[in-house]
């Protein structure tokens, strides 16, 4: 899984079997990229993303290559930065949902925070050798108990889960290893982005996968928490084309993404149920372990400075998102209907 072969720029991408992993990798491949991802070892394949533009890393055209690797070994980590050598480095890896990291803290704050610590200091010793770029993943979850709306790169952060703190700390490493070692390293503050490879314990894919499923009678009931939750939904693949600006700008900087409208939780269900002629008030129950033991209640994003400054933009409104997402799991759900009647 470690072969490499020389290309005009080559990219690492920490996460690449995850939502934006997968996309980021495509986009890559697309323009060119020779690309490495770090997956970690198990004892079953996780790489259903990327299946479809992985292949034999020993064909003379492969231009994407899997290393083994763990977020929480600082030391096998700069190893492997040192020995592929990209161009960017995409830190794209972290235990990523908010409520599992409630119950996981401590490995939440090693795989997204110190991890994050980790990748930095692999590239600031591979910096010595040759430039490279750094991309953090922060999150809109870092301005947690808001002071302000909407949120910019300016507006101070209130975390409120073990996870934003995490990615808090990760977001200010990054800006001290810019500072202090003169290292290419920017953060991407994304809002909430989704897509039909969404994780399904997410609010947004949970919710396209029972739809689909009680529209051909295969489940009953979607049990959910807060409903009055307010997001800033877009398009994971809108998302990953301002990542890659963000490394391609001239000078290392922080850059908040977002569509810059906010919905509810209720009002993606309206869009969801409603595309299937369902009505979800019928189907929807609150189920009290669904909700934090901390909430954040609105997250809206200003994406002005990515707009003047990267000419990036969302192009995918939160209705179309529903929608391709209810399209994508309504065939899974089909074939689940097809296996079922014939078992």
């Amino acid at each position: 899984m470690n072969a490499q072969k020389s290309a005009e720029k080559k990219a690492l991408i920490t996460g690449i079997t995850g939502q934006d992993g997968s996309y980021l990798a495509e986009l890559l491949l697309e323009k060119g990229y020779e690309v490495h991802g770090i997956v970690r070892r198990s004892s079953t394949f996780n790489t259903e993303r990327i299946d479809q533009i992985y292949m034999d890393p020993h064909e003379e055209d492969a231009k994407l290559f899997l290393h083994y690797g763990d977020l929480t070994d600082g030391q096998s980590l700069t190893n492997l930065v040192l020995d592929v050598a990209p161009d960017e480095i995409y830190n794209l890896g972290a235990q990523s949902h908010v409520r599992v990291s409630f119950d996981a803290p401590v490995y939440t704050v090693q795989a997204t925070g110190v991890g994050a610590l980790n990748v930095l200091e692999a590239a600031r010793q591979l910096n010595k050798q040759k430039p490279v770029r750094v991309y953090q993943a922060s999150s809109s979850e870092m301005f947690g108990d808001v002071l302000e709306t909407p949120q910019s790169e300016k507006t101070p952060f209130q975390p409120q889960s073990p996870y934003a703190c995490a990615k808090v700390y990760a977001y200010h490493q990054t800006v001290n290893y810019r500072h202090a070692y003169d290292l290419f390293a920017s953060n991407g503050i994304l809002f909430n982005h989704e897509s039909p490879r969404r994780g399904e314990t997410f609010v947004t894919r949970k919710i396209t996968r029972a739809a689909t499923r009680i529209k051909l009678g295969l489940q009953e009931k979607l049990y959910l928490g807060n409903l009055d939750a307010k997001r800033d939904w877009g398009y994971a693949k809108d998302y990953v084309v301002g990542m890659w600006m963000i490394l391609q700008h001239h000078e290392p900087d922080d850059f908040v993404l977002a569509t810059g409208e906010t919905y509810t939780i209720r009002q993606f269900l309206d869009y969801t149920f409603g595309y299937l002629d369902l009505d979800w008030n019928n189907y929807v129950e609150i189920d009290p372990r669904y909700f934090r033991p901390t909430e954040v209640d609105l997250l809206l994003g200003d994406c002005s400075k990515a707009k003047q400054k990267l000419g990036w933009e969302a192009t995918t409104t939160c209705k179309e998102l529903a929608e391709l997402m209810v399209d994508h799991d309504l065939a899974l759900a089909r074939q689940e209907a097809l296996a079922q009647s014939q078992a």
